[in-house]
């Protein structure tokens, strides 16, 4: 069974400065809540139970949104708010935990992963990118449809969506030896190469930021060398993993928004806004006279 899922939030937020000078990144709005939230939501909802935050010093808001705020819920009983009362009460439903590790210095996803080894000790688990938000209004949650994939394949599986081919620069990419998948289907995984030129890529599916792994990677990790920037990369130790066991492809449904770039923040409010029954009617009317 998957239960872990490891929630990387030590990063800077350098992206969407100056609003993450004070506040992380990881807590900046997409409607009412945080995009960590939305982020732990798709988690749960995809059955995963232990919530590992990989995090720093300055990040103690995330912890603490996680968290009872005692004279908060107090207030809002005292004054009859029950809607308000639940939203904040029932963050985390009943068996889900989170737990906080530390990433001392900002070496790398790999590295940030790797921290988070004695809490997921052997078994598999997930890793999902903070300010990467997925829209699956609709259909079914692409993060479940990956775990299905899991426990169909006994293989690891990596998230990824077709990029315009002009744009296959900006992310890592895999190779599926030229077959096509479909939205909501894997494949196996030939290679991968990280922010290849055009005309070299091996096609325009791009990782998005959702895994599922092998407890192996962890062991893997601690034997990879520092890599692109100096850094720990997940995808060198990801390569290894590949000559050893096999990886899938798992090519997502939905529509992905890039929560960490100031553009894609401001897209996803729009797109979660017109869904969200409180702000949807007063959104539209505004889109309108625009």
């Amino acid at each position: 069974m998957l239960s872990k899922v490891v929630i990387p939030v030590a990063g800077l937020g350098t992206r969407v400065l100056p609003a993450s000078k004070a506040v992380p990144k990881e807590m900046l709005t997409v409607v009412d809540k945080p995009v960590i939230q939305h982020v732990v939501e798709e988690a749960i909802a995809a059955g995963f139970t232990e919530i590992i935050l990989v995090t720093r010093s300055g990040k103690q808001a995330i912890e603490d949104h996680f968290d009872h705020h005692y004279e908060l819920e107090a207030e809002l009983s005292r004054k009859g708010k029950t809607a308000l009362l639940e939203s904040i009460r029932d963050i985390l439903p009943p068996g889900v935990e989170v737990i906080s590790v530390r990433q001392p210095k900002a070496l790398g996803l790999g590295h940030a992963v790797l921290c988070a080894a004695p809490v997921v000790g052997d078994d598999d688990f997930a890793v999902m990118l903070p300010d990467m938000l997925i829209d699956n209004a609709g259909q079914q949650r692409d993060m479940s449809s990956m775990a299905a994939a899991w426990k169909a394949s006994g293989l690891g599986q990596i998230m990824v969506e077709g990029v315009p081919e002009d744009q296959v620069q900006r992310y890592g990419i895999v190779d599926c030896a030229g077959v096509s998948v479909n939205p909501g289907q894997s494949a196996d995984i030939r290679g991968m190469v990280e922010k290849p030129d055009v005309a070299s890529a091996p096609s325009n599916l791009a990782i998005v930021g959702r895994y599922i792994l092998p407890a192996r990677i962890m062991t893997l990790l601690k034997d990879t060398q520092p890599g692109a920037g100096d850094e720990i990369q997940l995808t060198d130790a990801l390569q290894t993993l590949l000559s050893e066991s096999g990886l899938q492809a798992y090519s997502m449904a939905g529509k992905l928004f890039d929560c960490g770039n100031k553009a894609g923040l401001l897209q996803a409010n729009v797109a979660f806004g017109l869904q969200h029954p409180e702000t949807a009617d007063a959104l539209r009317a505004y889109i309108d006279t625009l």
